[in-house]
């Protein structure tokens, strides 16, 4: 059921809200209690530095102060009755528990700050004369646990403020896809005020809320015609010669490519229309395709001009719109009318193209571009390869705009980008092969630009195609043999994943979810399979579109 404008309104205010009170300065300040560092802090805080002068110690109002200054918003966590939270509740409750998280950060902070001039204190000249050695290094090995343990809640306080930020995300998410619905006597018990049990009580939200739903399992099914309605690359320019074909296999059909007597290519079904015998066995002759068996001769168009020993008759073979562009050979498979435009795949300015590779993996292809869209799996998995030598972020993000199915990794130097309907572009930072450089690829100097393509051969099959491009280097695409060394990289680097992915396929044909517990690193992952399954439904919109 859609959404008034005024609900939609009050949700992003209050978002807008809970964004304030997350990211500026208190809204209001308060009365404070007196800071007692060995029994912790009740209300409000101050913060008052602490100066040695000629041996004594004065207290003085630290310019910081009013930063600090900040009520402890826990008494105000709204009390609810009921079962259930309504959307304005479940906003409010998310509201207050990233204010509650602000005050935790603020009061994280203070404490180091505390600790800071008592490092100061310890280490004043003056106040070194009256203490022994032995007294200092005790109180430096104190302030230094101290010291740890601060830092280590300023850890779990930011993980607090990710977890808030997540569910107010989370919330602006429903409201935008309109699968918020008016619940008037949703409401939800709370049995205490703690900010725990107010992440609790947006968990149940979340829980009882519709959702969208990411269930991928059973054994794959055949694929909907909808998703044949767009242009797919299936071979690189390069590899069709005049006189050669290339078979592959598209939606569980086999075609075959080959140039006709203008040099355009053509892609007709793989199959003779006199005995059904393969066409790809055969020979390209005068820009016609020949049947091994008997001779017929097929056009780019799938006619039969030719068929010796008998009478010509009016055949025509399947065929599909083909065009070239950029390199690349593209095929339409679908029953509507071909879009006027075909999206470039043409590395970035600066980048030399170094090697185009073909494969054919045994996975069904949706498992592979969950896959190629996932990169928190690569210090685990490619441990042998370009990930060698990769620490563990204890977080890792993809951080991409509301709209939209591109973005990039954090802390990895990726930019990553899904294109429909089974492409994926990425550019990496790095400095030497298998490192990395930089948070970001704006501070790496050189950038590895690779293009994955993974075409739907069948539901257990995929051919996949892989373009390295490099901003550096460029006597390397020169040197002999080099592209087989290339090859026995990517090889490499395909087969642990294959491992793992072929794993998947085999407990999802018995049954299990592949998409059972998505995290915050897996966004987008989860965005291929939303736009997937409104493609598959024939929803006029398709999610995370640019004119959304």
């Amino acid at each position: 059921m859609a959404l008034s404008s005024s609900p939609v309104r009050q949700l992003n205010a209050m978002a807008t809200v809970a964004t304030a009170a997350a990211l500026s300065l208190p809204i209001s300040l308060c009365r404070s209690s007196k800071l007692n560092p060995k029994k912790g802090f009740r209300g409000g805080f101050r913060v008052f530095a602490v100066f040695g002068e000629e041996g004594g110690l004065v207290e003085k109002k630290n310019l910081w102060g009013p930063l600090f200054d900040v009520e402890d918003p826990r008494p105000r966590v709204p009390q609810c009755k009921g079962k259930f939270l309504d959307v304005n509740q479940a906003l409010e409750v998310a509201r207050f528990d990233i204010q509650y998280c602000d005050w935790r950060a603020r009061h994280d902070l203070l404490t180091i700050m505390l600790i800071h001039d008592k490092v100061v204190d310890v280490l004043n000249p003056l106040a070194r004369e009256y203490k022994s050695i032995g007294t200092v290094k005790k109180e430096l090995a104190e302030l230094q646990e101290e010291l740890g343990q601060a830092h280590k809640q300023v850890h779990i306080s930011e993980a607090r403020v990710s977890t808030a930020l997540d569910k107010l995300a989370y919330m602006e998410a429903l409201v935008n896809d309109r699968l918020l619905q008016d619940r008037n006597t949703t409401e939800s018990d709370q049995t205490s005020l703690s900010p725990s049990t107010s992440s609790a009580a947006v968990d149940t939200v979340k829980r009882k809320l519709p959702r969208k739903s990411l269930n991928v399992s059973g054994p794959v099914q055949p694929y909907h015609p909808r998703l044949k309605n767009f242009w797919y690359p299936v071979a690189f320019s390069t590899d069709l010669k005049d006189d050669t074909m290339t078979p592959i296999d598209c939606f569980e059909e086999p075609w075959v490519l080959f140039r006709g007597k203008d040099g355009r290519p053509g892609c007709v079904q793989n199959t003779c229309a006199h005995r059904a015998c393969p066409l790809h066995l055969g020979s390209v002759n005068e820009g016609r395709i020949q049947c091994p068996y008997h001779g017929w001769e097929y056009t780019t168009d799938g006619k039969c001009e030719k068929m010796p020993s008998t009478r010509l008759h009016n055949v025509k073979i399947k065929s599909l719109p083909c065009f070239e562009q950029e390199g690349m050979i593209w095929i339409w498979p679908g029953s509507d009318p071909p879009t006027a435009t075909i999206p470039s795949l043409l590395p970035p300015p600066g980048f030399t193209v170094h090697a185009e590779i073909v494969m054919e993996l045994p996975v069904e292809h949706g498992l592979l571009l969950d896959n190629l869209l996932d990169l928190a799996h690569a210090p685990f998995t490619h441990t042998s390869t370009f990930a060698k030598g990769w620490s563990v972020p204890s977080l890792v993000k993809f951080l991409t705009p509301a709209s939209g199915l591109q973005g990039y990794w954090d802390p990895y130097p990726i930019d990553m980008e899904f294109r429909p309907p089974c492409i994926v572009l990425s550019t990496i930072g790095i400095s030497k092969p298998g490192k990395l450089e930089g948070q970001n690829t704006q501070q790496c100097s050189t950038h590895l630009h690779q293009l994955h393509v993974c075409l739907p051969s069948s539901r257990h099959k995929t051919r996949l195609l892989y373009r390295m491009s490099l901003d550096f280097a460029p006597l390397l695409k020169h040197i002999p043999f080099m592209h087989l060394l290339w090859r026995y990289f990517a090889d490499k680097v395909l087969n642990e994943d294959l491992r793992l992915v072929l794993g998947q396929q085999d407990r999802m044909n018995n049954g299990a979810n592949v998409w059972n517990l998505p995290v915050s690193y897996d966004k987008l992952g989860i965005r291929y399979r939303l736009w997937r399954d409104a493609v598959e439904r024939g929803a006029k919109q398709l999610p995370f579109s640019n004119s959304e």
